[in-house]
Order: C-alpha cells, then sequence, then structure tokens
C-alpha cells in the first residue's frame, strides 16, 4: 500500500509507485484527503487526482490491472487513522512511505513499513508544483 494526497501527482508519486511494484506483484493506491478539494493546499477533486494519476500510469506504461487506486477521507484523529485505511482497503502485507508519521502508525499496527527513494524531491513535491 501506498498513500499520498497527489495534489497534483507528479513524477515523485510516479517513481515511488514504480519502486513499490519492483518488489511487489500489485499495488493498492490511498487518495488520502479525499474529501478535500478547491483550496491552495488541496485544489484537486479525489475524482480529478485518480484521473490524473491513472493517466499518468497509463503514459509510464504501468500495467493498471496491478494497481488498485482507492479515496479515503481524513478523519484528522492519528490513533485512528490505520482502522480507516484498512476499512476502506482490500488486505494489504507492506507499506511503501517515506513519511515519517505514516511509518510510525502503520508500524505500530504490526505493518513492515518500506522506504522508497526519493526522486528529485527538491523539485518533484506537491508544495512546489501548486
Amino acid at each position: 500500500m501506498y498513500e499520498g494526497r497527489f495534489q497534483p501527482p507528479h513524477l515523485g508519486h510516479i517513481h515511488a509507485i514504480k519502486s513499490a511494484l519492483s518488489q511487489s506483484d500489485e499495488l493498492i493506491i490511498v487518495i488520502g484527503s479525499a474529501q478535500y478539494s478547491h483550496t491552495f493546499e488541496n485544489p484537486f477533486t479525489a475524482g480529478e487526482r485518480i484521473e490524473m494519476l491513472r493517466l499518468a500510469l497509463i503514459e509510464e506504461g504501468i500495467n493498471l490491472s496491478k494497481i488498485l487506486l482507492i479515496p479515503v477521507p481524513d478523519i484528522g484523529e492519528h490513533s485512528i487513522w490505520v482502522s480507516k485505511v484498512k476499512s476502506f482497503c482490500p488486505r494489504f502485507d507492506v507499506v511503501y512511505t517515506n513519511n515519517p508519521l505514516v511509518r510510525r502508525l502503520f508500524e505500530d499496527e504490526g505493518y513492515p513499513v518500506k522506504q522508497l527513494e526519493l526522486y528529485r524531491r527538491d523539485f518533484e513535491m506537491g508544495t512546489r508544483i501548486r
């Protein structure tokens, strides 16, 4: 499972997804903060983010049959966030993230967490792109 807001999807996300797929047969991609849109920090709807991500993955030649895109709303409470993600997703065995909070929350629930190589982090980040 790989989680992000994808506001918007960018090459760093695509690089991370490719890396995760090189280690797994299938990948659940959680579109986080799914209920937020039309703000500077979250300009796109969950549907728009899913469509942009699908098109970017197709353009990169990634087989969409290996990908499951799932929007998950933010709940604003870290202590139950993992349970919320699990309730929206089919079973998964590993979490891919570079986010220290996401790492800790899933490790606390017993999930193995793998860090992904960052791709051009100085340029490929949503804040800078927005």
